[in-house]
């Protein structure tokens, strides 16, 4: 794509009710109500804007749902999305071992394989957190990207694996792997903004607020980060209400109205910075994220 300026990844969580029922441990049938209209409502009108605008869209989904909605997961397949992993129960993989956070990847890629046999070529974790495991592991399954971490805003940036850290020791950095990492933030995210949960998360934030918070994200990528990317990440149970998915069309047409905006999946983001950006070179370029200049050992008094 010659003539591409800057990227725009739209991704989409159908997490339906494994959120509810994994992360938020609930047995309120209310509660989980709100995941059945992520595939009962959301989701249709999310693909129904995607075809509309001819986009293509990266969905990253539990093994959970994939099992309870099989269906779903072939009809999002079938428009030609890109589906990733997300993990099985929306677990938290910081809460799991090695062993037990294999089990879930595993049981995720199984799942997505039996719902519509597709293979992921990316991993979001729930609630973007990840293990001093995870890299390693991800790279285990082969997987091109992650899409959990926040070293950038506008670019992409290669993993490292091996880190230590502790709250009296100084950093050490591991190795630069070749995992890419596509990069996210809260401040993009919908569902902290929109979904109320009594007691622990106030949302219902308008529309129009979160509207003027991502264009001004965007317009300050494409100004500034010429090459670069942004991701959205949206759920079809929060961004399916009525006047979020008409926003969300607004903001499409604002990115539609700036010269060399292309709507990207993950997966074709990340193989085309991948061949953009070998390795070594990269590393050469970006020695901040490979601590090459850094003090690893205590310094004392002279």
């Amino acid at each position: 794509m010659s003539d591409r300026k800057f990227s725009i990844c739209l991704t989409f969580d159908p997490d339906a009710t494994s959120i509810w029922v994994g992360t938020f441990a609930s047995n309120n049938p209310s509660m989980i109500s709100r995941g059945e209209y992520d595939v009962a409502v959301g989701v249709p009108r999310v693909l129904d804007l995607l075809e509309r605008n001819d986009i293509k869209a990266t969905f990253f989904i539990p093994g959970h749902v994939a099992c309870a909605y099989p269906d779903v997961v072939k009809e999002i397949d079938a428009a030609g999305h890109e589906i990733g992993h997300h993990g099985m129960f929306h677990e938290n993989p910081a809460d799991l071992d090695r062993a037990g956070e294999k089990e879930v990847l595993e049981m995720g890629f199984a799942a997505l394989d039996k719902a519509a046999g597709v293979r992921p070529k990316g991993f979001r974790s729930a609630a973007w957190d990840l293990s001093p495991n995870s890299i390693e592991l991800l790279l285990e399954f082969g997987l091109l990207y992650d899409t959990s971490c926040m070293a950038n805003d506008f670019e992409s940036y290669y993993l490292r694996t091996g880190d230590t850290w502790g709250p009296k020791e100084l950093y050490q950095f591991g190795e630069v792997s070749e995992l890419v990492e596509m990069p996210v933030t809260w401040l993009l995210d919908d569902f902290i903004v929109f979904e109320h949960i009594w007691g622990s998360q106030e949302g219902l934030r308008r529309p129009a607020d979160i509207e003027e918070l991502w264009r001004g994200e965007f317009d300050y990528g494409y100004a500034n980060s010429p090459g670069g990317l942004i991701v959205l990440t949206m759920h079809p149970q929060v961004i399916g209400r009525g006047s979020r998915i008409t926003m969300l069309q607004r903001l499409i047409d604002h990115f539609k109205a700036h010269e060399g905006v292309v709507f990207e999946r993950m997966s074709d983001a990340a193989e085309r910075w991948k061949a953009e950006n070998p390795v070594a070179k990269w590393k050469a370029e970006n020695p901040i994220y490979t601590g090459v200049n850094a003090i690893t050992v205590i310094p004392t008094t002279p």
